[in-house]
């Protein structure tokens, strides 16, 4: 099966960005919240194997010289319903096809990498195993628990889950307790706002309800610094780079397929979304495409 165009066309995008809005946002954003001073630096961690790097980059230019990792997004893992509209079955992975896609990986010879390996790749020259590629999941869907770790785990791949603090506990998506276990397990957490408001609307209040505080929950589940982040719908623009400067201590952050800043790369690293349409073997192609 031929692949679908990795990057989409913008009605889509447009029509994607209504589908998360209106199946994340369901609360309201406009609590009035106490000002907290931002979360203090967190440590670093280390990198792996192949792939090795004469000289660390030391600016934006080197890092945009260097190779780009695959990086795949997910949402949801399940079936289809009767009621899934073609806009949404563009962001569902039957699980099936969740697991051929990861089994087509693992046979190809791919690693999953973390974000930590992808940091010190691009700012350090560490190595990186060969064929490596990225596995992230936005949003806490609990189906990303019950139904993506099992296929993770036959292949002993890690991946990266975004946290939408906002919905925690709630129907249909992960608790608290799993998430910790996620982390427990090697898995990396990141965030992704409160309840998925794009960056680019964020007033004052906002730096504080969808970043400073989402990162101290989600450092307070888990027991580890989150340093990772994921713009809500892919969007951003370099007014949010500089609040989440200002605000944060996130080492890398990821949006979906806007080329990246040329001052800020690491804080507009690419991803592309996997459709369930997709096989294994068109999956690969996208990525060597792509990438």
């Amino acid at each position: 099966m031929n692949p679908v165009k990795p990057r989409l066309p913008l009605i889509l995008l447009a029509a994607f960005v209504l589908f998360l809005y209106t199946d994340c946002t369901n609360s309201s954003a406009n609590k009035a919240v106490n000002a907290i001073s931002p979360m203090p630096a967190p440590a670093v961690n280390t990198a792996s194997e192949s792939m090795n790097i004469e000289k660390p980059p030391v600016d934006p230019a080197a890092i945009l010289a260097k190779q780009e990792v695959p990086i795949l997004c997910y949402h949801q893992i399940r079936d289809y319903k009767p009621t899934d509209g073609k806009v949404a079955r563009d962001y569902i992975v039957p699980v099936s096809s969740f697991a051929q896609q990861m089994k087509s990986l693992a046979d190809s010879g791919y690693h999953a990498i973390l974000p930590s390996q992808l940091n010190d790749y691009y700012t350090k020259g560490k190595a990186l195993p060969s064929k490596p590629v990225m596995i992230t999941f936005d949003d806490t869907r609990l189906d990303q628990y019950t139904a993506a770790l099992q296929e993770l785990n036959k292949y002993g791949f890690k991946g990266v889950f975004f946290i939408m603090t906002v919905s925690l506990g709630r129907p249909g998506y992960m608790s608290r307790d799993q998430v910790k276990e996620l982390s427990d397990l090697g898995h990396t957490i990141g965030s992704h706002t409160w309840d998925h408001k794009s960056v680019k609307k964020y007033t004052d209040a906002d730096w504080t309800i969808q970043i400073i505080k989402p990162s101290q929950q989600l450092q307070n589940i888990t027991g580890k610094p989150i340093e990772y982040f994921a713009y809500p719908f892919g969007l951003w623009n370099k007014e949010a780079i500089a609040g989440l400067r200002k605000y944060s201590n996130f080492k890398a952050v990821f949006q979906l397929y806007a080329k990246r800043d040329d001052k800020d790369p690491l804080y507009t690293i690419r991803r592309i979304i996997v459709p369930g349409q997709w096989s294994g073997a068109g999956l690969q192609r996208v990525m060597k495409n792509d990438f």
